[in-house]
């Protein structure tokens, strides 16, 4: 991706993120509902809008389609405040990434450390090995 379209990507996300919070007034974007990522293509012609809604999954499927069918509202409100030549077309798509990682520590908590298996003796005693004293060698007791 270009500079230009990662400017874009985020000027985009920052003004339909203020569209969502001041000018929209539909009831089924009601929650905590923040844009993600935009992801622009090269022609600047379409946009995939990622959002992350906090709720259940009707929660979620109802933010999205609220927010699918204010999308011609919002381009049209973009067209007014950005100076770009086209505006693209927005599609919107849910961003699962915030609870698959939520997952993913939740499952790393849960692991419990291994009791040590190896016995303890001689093997694993660091006096009975052999020290090496090359150039690159630690002073003892460091």
């Amino acid at each position: 991706m270009s500079r230009r379209t990662d400017r874009i990507n985020g000027l985009l996300r920052q003004e339909i993120s203020q569209l969502l919070s001041r000018e929209i007034k539909d009831p089924r974007l009601n929650g905590v509902i923040s844009i993600t990522q935009v992801q622009t293509s090269s022609d600047l012609r379409n946009a995939r809008v990622y959002l992350s809604v906090m709720g259940d999954s009707d929660a979620k499927k109802s933010a999205l389609d609220g927010i699918q069918s204010a999308a011609a509202f919002l381009r049209r409100e973009l067209r007014d405040r950005l100076k770009m030549r086209y505006v693209p077309f927005l599609k919107f798509a849910l961003d699962d990434s915030m609870e698959n990682a939520d997952a993913v520590l939740r499952i790393m908590d849960s692991i419990q450390p291994a009791p040590d298996l190896a016995p303890p003796g001689p093997a694993t005693d660091t006096e009975d090995l052999p020290r090496y004293n090359g150039p690159l060698s630690f002073p003892a007791g460091g």
